[in-house]
């Protein structure tokens, strides 16, 4: 089992805080699971999780998308960070 979270402004667009999503053989990678999301979620999903510069953590630790997952990772997905 996956355990996924969404923060901020992807949470409020998704209306979602966390899920869980059984882990197998077609999500091999971070991006897999995002693809997966955004296909069985539709359209709103595919537009929070694919906007520019999506922060995607592993375990709390920054990731690129093709980071290998693992049964009992928990995954999520931040909207992009800002400074001032």
């Amino acid at each position: 089992m996956l355990t996924v979270r969404f923060f901020s402004l992807i949470r409020e667009a998704l209306d979602c805080e966390q899920l869980e999503v059984a882990h197998h053989s077609e999500l091999r990678t971070v991006d897999d699971l995002k693809r997966s999301l955004a296909n069985t979620g539709g359209e709103q999903w595919r537009e929070a999780l694919y906007q520019p510069n999506v922060v995607h953590a592993l375990n709390q630790r920054v990731v690129n998308t093709d980071h290998v997952l693992q049964n009992g990772d928990e995954v999520a997905f931040f909207p992009p960070m800002t400074g001032g």
